[in-house]
Protein backbone atom coordinates (compact mmCIF):
# COMPACT_ATOMS: atom_id res chain seq x y z
CA UNK A 1 0.00 0.00 0.00
CA UNK A 2 1.71 3.19 -1.12
CA UNK A 3 1.73 6.11 1.52
CA UNK A 4 -0.81 8.82 0.83
CA UNK A 5 0.84 11.63 -0.86
CA UNK A 6 1.25 15.02 0.94
CA UNK A 7 0.48 18.14 -1.30
CA UNK A 8 2.45 21.08 -0.47
CA UNK A 9 0.32 24.15 0.30
CA UNK A 10 2.87 26.72 0.96
CA UNK A 11 2.44 29.74 2.88
CA UNK A 12 -0.41 32.08 3.37
CA UNK A 13 -1.04 35.12 1.34
CA UNK A 14 -4.79 36.47 1.82
CA UNK A 15 -8.75 35.21 2.36
CA UNK A 16 -10.32 35.39 -0.73
CA UNK A 17 -13.91 36.09 -0.29
CA UNK A 18 -16.94 35.67 -3.06
CA UNK A 19 -19.99 37.23 -2.84
CA UNK A 20 -23.02 36.18 -4.75
CA UNK A 21 -26.50 37.64 -4.25
CA UNK A 22 -27.48 34.99 -1.70
CA UNK A 23 -24.54 33.82 -0.05
CA UNK A 24 -20.47 34.03 0.58
CA UNK A 25 -17.83 31.48 0.35
CA UNK A 26 -14.58 32.32 2.09
CA UNK A 27 -11.33 30.99 1.07
CA UNK A 28 -7.87 31.01 1.89
CA UNK A 29 -5.44 31.48 -0.27
CA UNK A 30 -1.92 29.98 0.26
CA UNK A 31 1.30 30.47 -2.77
CA UNK A 32 0.78 27.46 -4.01
CA UNK A 33 -3.05 25.82 -3.16
CA UNK A 34 -6.28 27.65 -2.39
CA UNK A 35 -9.15 25.94 0.15
CA UNK A 36 -12.42 26.41 1.11
CA UNK A 37 -12.82 27.89 4.84
CA UNK A 38 -16.53 28.06 5.21
CA UNK A 39 -19.84 29.07 3.26
CA UNK A 40 -22.09 31.94 4.83
CA UNK A 41 -25.70 32.02 3.42
CA UNK A 42 -27.76 35.05 3.46
CA UNK A 43 -31.03 34.06 5.57
CA UNK A 44 -33.63 36.13 4.13
CA UNK A 45 -33.42 38.94 1.29
CA UNK A 46 -30.69 41.87 0.20
CA UNK A 47 -33.30 43.84 0.83
CA UNK A 48 -34.36 43.27 3.94
CA UNK A 49 -31.82 45.75 6.06
CA UNK A 50 -32.03 43.93 9.11
CA UNK A 51 -31.24 40.65 6.99
CA UNK A 52 -28.28 41.82 5.54
CA UNK A 53 -26.67 43.27 8.44
CA UNK A 54 -26.68 39.84 10.16
CA UNK A 55 -25.30 38.15 6.89
CA UNK A 56 -22.47 40.97 6.94
CA UNK A 57 -21.69 40.22 10.57
CA UNK A 58 -21.39 36.12 9.71
CA UNK A 59 -18.95 37.47 6.99
CA UNK A 60 -16.93 39.13 9.65
CA UNK A 61 -17.72 36.30 12.36
CA UNK A 62 -16.21 33.76 9.66
CA UNK A 63 -12.91 35.82 8.88
CA UNK A 64 -11.92 36.29 12.50
CA UNK A 65 -10.00 33.10 13.00
CA UNK A 66 -7.53 34.32 9.94
CA UNK A 67 -7.38 37.40 11.25
CA UNK A 68 -6.62 35.63 14.61
CA UNK A 69 -3.62 34.01 12.56
CA UNK A 70 -2.34 36.97 11.12
CA UNK A 71 -3.88 36.88 7.71
CA UNK A 72 -4.28 41.05 7.08
CA UNK A 73 -4.81 40.52 3.07
CA UNK A 74 -8.19 39.97 2.08
CA UNK A 75 -9.72 39.99 -1.49
CA UNK A 76 -13.80 40.38 -2.30
CA UNK A 77 -15.02 39.34 -5.59
CA UNK A 78 -18.50 39.79 -6.95
CA UNK A 79 -19.72 39.45 -10.38
CA UNK A 80 -19.82 42.37 -12.97
CA UNK A 81 -22.32 45.05 -11.87
CA UNK A 82 -23.00 43.92 -8.85
CA UNK A 83 -22.80 46.16 -5.70
CA UNK A 84 -22.28 42.90 -3.32
CA UNK A 85 -18.31 44.27 -2.36
CA UNK A 86 -19.58 47.54 -1.89
CA UNK A 87 -22.32 46.79 0.16
CA UNK A 88 -20.00 44.96 2.64
CA UNK A 89 -17.43 47.41 2.65
CA UNK A 90 -19.82 49.89 3.84
CA UNK A 91 -20.83 47.74 5.95
CA UNK A 92 -17.33 47.17 7.43
CA UNK A 93 -16.60 51.15 7.46
CA UNK A 94 -19.85 51.35 9.17
CA UNK A 95 -19.67 48.71 11.96
CA UNK A 96 -15.83 47.97 11.98
CA UNK A 97 -13.33 50.71 11.71
CA UNK A 98 -11.44 48.70 13.70
CA UNK A 99 -10.35 46.59 10.94
CA UNK A 100 -8.77 50.13 9.35
CA UNK A 101 -6.83 50.99 12.46
CA UNK A 102 -2.70 50.06 14.18
CA UNK A 103 -2.18 46.09 13.97
CA UNK A 104 -5.68 45.13 13.30
CA UNK A 105 -5.77 46.93 10.03
CA UNK A 106 -6.26 44.92 6.99
CA UNK A 107 -5.88 45.63 3.36
CA UNK A 108 -8.64 45.45 1.51
CA UNK A 109 -8.82 45.06 -2.38
CA UNK A 110 -12.14 44.29 -4.97
CA UNK A 111 -11.64 41.78 -7.92
CA UNK A 112 -14.65 41.52 -10.68
CA UNK A 113 -15.26 37.94 -10.81
CA UNK A 114 -16.88 34.79 -9.29
CA UNK A 115 -15.06 32.89 -6.36
CA UNK A 116 -18.14 30.68 -4.98
CA UNK A 117 -16.56 27.31 -7.01
CA UNK A 118 -12.96 25.81 -6.85
CA UNK A 119 -13.25 25.93 -10.93
CA UNK A 120 -14.07 29.85 -10.47
CA UNK A 121 -11.60 30.41 -8.01
CA UNK A 122 -8.64 28.46 -9.88
CA UNK A 123 -9.95 30.43 -13.04
CA UNK A 124 -10.05 33.66 -10.99
CA UNK A 125 -6.54 33.47 -8.71
CA UNK A 126 -4.44 32.46 -11.93
CA UNK A 127 -5.78 35.71 -13.81
CA UNK A 128 -2.65 38.14 -14.42
CA UNK A 129 -5.04 40.69 -13.08
CA UNK A 130 -5.84 39.09 -9.80
CA UNK A 131 -2.09 38.54 -9.18
CA UNK A 132 -1.26 41.66 -9.72
CA UNK A 133 -3.66 43.08 -7.41
CA UNK A 134 -2.71 40.31 -4.82
CA UNK A 135 0.74 41.10 -4.93
CA UNK A 136 -0.19 45.20 -4.51
CA UNK A 137 -2.57 43.94 -1.60
CA UNK A 138 -0.18 41.49 0.25
CA UNK A 139 2.68 44.76 -0.66
CA UNK A 140 0.60 46.91 1.51
CA UNK A 141 -0.34 44.44 4.30
CA UNK A 142 4.12 44.24 4.86
CA UNK A 143 4.19 47.65 4.83
CA UNK A 144 2.20 48.14 7.75
CA UNK A 145 4.13 45.50 9.83
CA UNK A 146 7.73 46.69 8.74
CA UNK A 147 5.85 50.39 9.96
CA UNK A 148 5.65 48.57 13.34
CA UNK A 149 8.75 47.17 13.17
CA UNK A 150 10.29 50.41 12.72
CA UNK A 151 8.21 51.79 15.55
CA UNK A 152 10.01 49.18 18.01
CA UNK A 153 12.75 49.77 16.84
CA UNK A 154 12.79 53.63 17.70
CA UNK A 155 11.22 52.70 20.46
CA UNK A 156 13.04 52.71 24.13
CA UNK A 157 12.65 50.51 27.22
CA UNK A 158 10.08 48.09 27.80
CA UNK A 159 8.58 48.56 24.54
CA UNK A 160 11.88 48.03 22.50
CA UNK A 161 11.15 44.31 21.87
CA UNK A 162 12.53 42.89 18.46
CA UNK A 163 14.43 40.12 18.26
CA UNK A 164 16.51 38.39 15.06
CA UNK A 165 18.58 35.77 16.58
CA UNK A 166 16.96 32.53 15.25
CA UNK A 167 18.16 31.14 19.20
CA UNK A 168 16.52 33.95 20.44
CA UNK A 169 13.20 33.61 18.56
CA UNK A 170 13.04 29.40 18.64
CA UNK A 171 13.47 30.06 22.92
CA UNK A 172 10.57 33.23 23.19
CA UNK A 173 7.83 30.69 21.32
CA UNK A 174 8.34 27.77 22.77
CA UNK A 175 8.04 28.94 26.09
CA UNK A 176 5.60 31.49 25.61
CA UNK A 177 3.38 32.24 28.60
CA UNK A 178 6.22 31.32 30.56
CA UNK A 179 6.58 33.85 34.04
CA UNK A 180 8.98 36.61 33.24
CA UNK A 181 9.18 35.58 29.31
CA UNK A 182 8.09 38.67 26.67
CA UNK A 183 5.22 37.64 24.67
CA UNK A 184 5.44 37.08 20.93
CA UNK A 185 3.36 39.29 18.77
CA UNK A 186 4.61 38.60 15.12
CA UNK A 187 7.13 36.72 13.62
CA UNK A 188 8.13 37.83 10.44
CA UNK A 189 9.86 35.50 7.55
CA UNK A 190 11.17 36.34 4.19
CA UNK A 191 10.53 34.09 2.06
CA UNK A 192 13.73 33.54 0.49
CA UNK A 193 14.55 32.90 4.11
CA UNK A 194 11.82 29.93 3.88
CA UNK A 195 13.08 28.59 0.88
CA UNK A 196 16.50 28.33 1.90
CA UNK A 197 16.35 27.41 5.34
CA UNK A 198 17.88 23.56 6.69
CA UNK A 199 16.44 21.58 8.11
CA UNK A 200 13.29 22.80 6.26
CA UNK A 201 10.68 20.65 9.43
CA UNK A 202 12.63 22.87 11.34
CA UNK A 203 11.41 25.91 10.69
CA UNK A 204 8.10 24.78 10.04
CA UNK A 205 7.68 23.72 13.54
CA UNK A 206 8.40 26.70 14.27
CA UNK A 207 5.71 28.50 12.59
CA UNK A 208 3.41 25.63 13.39
CA UNK A 209 4.36 26.19 17.37
CA UNK A 210 3.95 30.13 16.60
CA UNK A 211 0.53 29.96 15.14
CA UNK A 212 -0.94 27.49 17.84
CA UNK A 213 0.08 29.87 20.47
CA UNK A 214 -1.25 32.94 18.91
CA UNK A 215 1.74 34.42 17.22
CA UNK A 216 1.10 36.49 13.64
CA UNK A 217 3.05 34.27 11.55
CA UNK A 218 3.59 36.56 8.31
CA UNK A 219 5.85 35.51 5.28
CA UNK A 220 6.87 38.79 3.16
CA UNK A 221 8.46 39.02 -0.60
CA UNK A 222 11.85 39.20 0.15
CA UNK A 223 12.05 41.59 -3.27
CA UNK A 224 9.75 44.11 -1.88
CA UNK A 225 10.89 47.33 0.37
CA UNK A 226 9.01 45.93 3.45
CA UNK A 227 11.25 42.20 2.23
CA UNK A 228 14.42 43.82 2.01
CA UNK A 229 14.34 45.87 5.54
CA UNK A 230 13.17 42.25 6.98
CA UNK A 231 16.16 40.75 4.79
CA UNK A 232 18.53 43.49 6.45
CA UNK A 233 17.89 41.22 10.07
CA UNK A 234 18.59 37.50 8.57
CA UNK A 235 15.23 37.46 7.05
CA UNK A 236 13.46 36.69 10.16
CA UNK A 237 12.34 38.94 12.99
CA UNK A 238 10.07 38.56 15.83
CA UNK A 239 8.73 41.80 17.53
CA UNK A 240 7.36 40.56 21.07
CA UNK A 241 5.63 42.70 24.17
CA UNK A 242 7.31 43.09 27.53
CA UNK A 243 5.66 40.86 29.96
Amino acid sequence: MKPKRRYKRGYSVAVLIGLEENLAVLWKVFSQVVKCVTTVRLEGARKDVKALYRFHERIINALRPSLKEGMRSVVLASPAKSSFSKSFLAHIQLHHTWLAKGVSKVSISEVVGSACTLPNVASLVNSPVFRKMLSETVLVEAEVLVELLEKRLNASGRDALVFYSLWEIHDLIFNAGKPGKPKPDFLLITDAYLSSFRPKNKLHRLMQVAANRAVKVKIVDGKSPAGARVTQFGGIVLLATAA
